[in-house]
């Protein structure tokens, strides 16, 4: 399928490392949280799942001061009785210390050789951790292979083992353990063992060996929903689409009324419609499926067919009125229709719901972003500063946001102001840098200072020379200046340096077809644009026009009006008025022009196009 929504999500691995405090389960060794699939498939069962199976706690301090009478180490009846002597704590103390002030090696071997010494499965364990937090690999595994011979029904050490192991040159010492875990779990607890297994042997270097140990580990379960299940996702993962097809059939056969098998199916499916078919029958027979309904939306927006995707969100929304995946996903569509006040309704909605909550996951930044926007679109910059504002300097969008600033303080006459935060701003990549360049251009440009933008850019050519969006600003801006060869000379550097840069042909194209000369030419390149960028409203305004020119009119009616369909801009709706005034439509053209006046007052071509025309609104 296309579209890039995954229906099944398998969680990802715990990862963390450092050297301080209690040490965290780094990625090798995680416990792998259980899968939603997982959680579905023993909730089909009858089963509660727990959200996850825990991961070992780490770290126990050593507080108990040096005596000289040794203080036993005994705190649980399957430990050893060991005497915790002052000679075996002051080892212990400077190991831990030493550990902290980043040295790994002597650490370990310390708690190694007293793991062997006292039979202590704590301090094998100790040693896992140190291993684990320096990354060593080797270590690691001589460490928590005496941990399990030390203590060998430990389940934390037995799922230390197997998260190690499988990243290892050879698994086959992890088969034995997988059976012995799945033959010994019931019900709902098998189901996730399986689906734990199936994602960590996911992540073995060895596929093939991986891959036919987990149908060897499944085949006494293969015939349940979940083995199928499992199957079906490993087939999925390893590209095998024909094999993941049969086994998540299987699984649906089995069980019709499994949101998480007809999931499956709609997800391994090549058929991006029966896909969608599968789902909104499944809808109907099951309305409350809430997972089922949200796929049914993606897969829905993937087609472009955003009227019914929002359908199904606000259906999703009734549920549950503050969901924040469900509002931004509402304010994404309503976007993609034109429907700037609901999108703007539903971000602000999305926006003070996840104000309060604390949720790592919950991209605000980009929603304030787009609040922003849709703010300035409406002309009220004030609005459109505040939700900048909201975006912290430790979130992903705050650099863009600065650009964002600067732009907007300069639009509102404070072109000083911008240029001196756009000025303060640090960077860490040349990239960035070039951007700062290019919006500090961009200010000046908007401020009518088209010679110091120029010349800011013509230097920045000489500090990155191999930047193509550099080099589009320049052809941009000498187009402005009327140096329009310059500009051509510019846009076929940029074509020529990346063959796909859709903008350039499309620019070079619509400025030929502005000028109504070598209109062949001008057609082929916004051809091509169009092929690379075909749902881009602003290439098939372009084509619209450049048909206009060569005095198609129907053709270009056609093309303007997806076009405007797609986005409701200013400069699009100009020119569809203008191909309406030439086709003797004059009403409906002079309808076009006051809408794109409420968007644009300012705009150069309505003015120079009414001018022309001899005609107001």
């Amino acid at each position: 399928m296309k579209n890039a929504f995954v229906i099944v999500t398998l969680a990802g691995v715990l990862t963390a490392c450092g050297t301080a405090g209690p040490v965290p389960v780094p990625a090798a060794a995680a416990v792998v949280p259980v899968p939603a699939a997982a959680a579905a498939a023993a909730a089909a069962n009858g089963n509660a799942a727990p959200a996850a199976i825990a991961a070992p706690a780490w770290s126990v301090e050593r507080t108990t001061p040096v005596t000289a009478e040794p203080v036993a180490l005994q705190a649980d009846p399957q430990l050893p009785n060991v005497a915790l002597t002052s000679e075996l704590l002051y080892k212990l103390m400077v190991a831990e210390i030493d550990f902290k002030n980043g040295n790994w090696q002597g650490p370990f071997m310390v708690m190694m050789g007293a793991a062997q010494q006292t039979r202590d499965p704590r301090l094998a364990q100790r040693a896992t951790e140190i291993a684990l937090a320096s990354q060593q690999g080797e270590p690691t595994l001589a460490a928590v292979r005496l941990w399990r011979e030390l203590a060998p029904q430990s389940d934390e050490a037995a799922q230390y083992y197997l998260g190690i192991v499988v990243l290892s040159d050879d698994i086959s010492d992890a088969e034995g353990i997988f059976r012995s875990r799945l033959a010994a779990a019931a019900g709902g607890d098998r189901a996730l063992l399986m689906f734990q297994t199936q994602q960590l042997l996911g992540r073995a270097k060895d596929k093939a060996a991986a891959s036919a140990m987990l149908e060897r580990l499944v085949a006494p379960y293969s015939r349940t929903l979940e083995g199928h299940l499992v199957l079906a996702q490993a087939a999925f993962g390893r590209g095998d689409k024909a094999r993941a097809s049969v086994e998540a059939q299987a699984a649906l056969a089995l069980k019709p009324d499994s949101e998480i098998a007809v999931l499956m199916v709609a997800q391994v499916s090549a058929d991006e419609a029966a896909a969608q078919a599968l789902l909104g029958r499944f809808l109907k027979a099951h309305p409350n499926a809430r997972e089922v309904r949200a796929a049914h939306a993606r897969l829905l927006a993937g087609a472009r067919q955003f009227g019914p995707a929002r359908e199904e969100l606000r259906t999703l929304l009734k549920g549950q009125p503050d969901n924040l995946s469900t509002l931004y996903a509402l304010g994404i569509v309503s976007l993609q229709m034109n429907d700037s006040a609901s999108a703007e309704s539903y971000l602000q909605r999305f926006a003070d719901a996840a104000s309060g909550q604390s949720n790592g996951d919950i991209d605000t930044a980009r929603a304030y972003s787009l609040l922003s926007q849709l703010a300035e679109e409406r002309g009220d910059s004030g609005a459109a500063l505040a939700w900048l504002d909201k975006i912290d300097d430790d979130e992903r969008g705050w650099f863009a946001a600065q650009l964002r600033r600067a732009q907007l303080l300069g639009k509102r006459g404070d072109v000083d102001g911008a240029r001196a935060l756009l000025a303060k701003l640090a960077t860490s990549t040349e990239a960035e840098q070039a951007q700062i360049v290019l919006a500090d251009a961009q200010v000046l440009r908007e401020a009518g200072r088209l010679q110091d933008a120029y010349v800011l850019l013509q230097t920045a050519l000489t500090t990155f020379p191999g930047n193509a969006d550099v080099l589009y600003d320049v052809a941009m801006l000498a187009e402005k200046m009327g140096r329009l060869d310059d500009m051509e000379q510019a846009l076929r550097k940029v074509i020529a340096q990346v063959p796909d840069h859709h903008q350039a042909y499309n620019a070079l194209g619509y400025s030929l077809a502005e000028r109504n000369i070598r209109l062949p030419e001008a057609l082929e390149l916004i051809t091509k644009a169009l092929q690379m960028a075909p749902d881009d409203p602003f290439i098939m305004d372009s084509m619209g026009w450049v048909q206009f020119r060569m005095g198609n009119l129907n053709a270009a009616e056609k093309q303007l009006r997806q076009a405007y369909a797609l986005r409701s801009d200013a400069e699009i709706a100009v020119h569809l008025g203008e191909v309406l005034w030439q086709k003797g439509q004059q009403a409906d053209a002079r309808k076009l022009w006051r809408e794109a006046l409420n968007k644009d007052p300012k705009n150069d071509t309505l003015k120079s196009t009414l001018a022309r025309l001899r005609t107001s609104i």
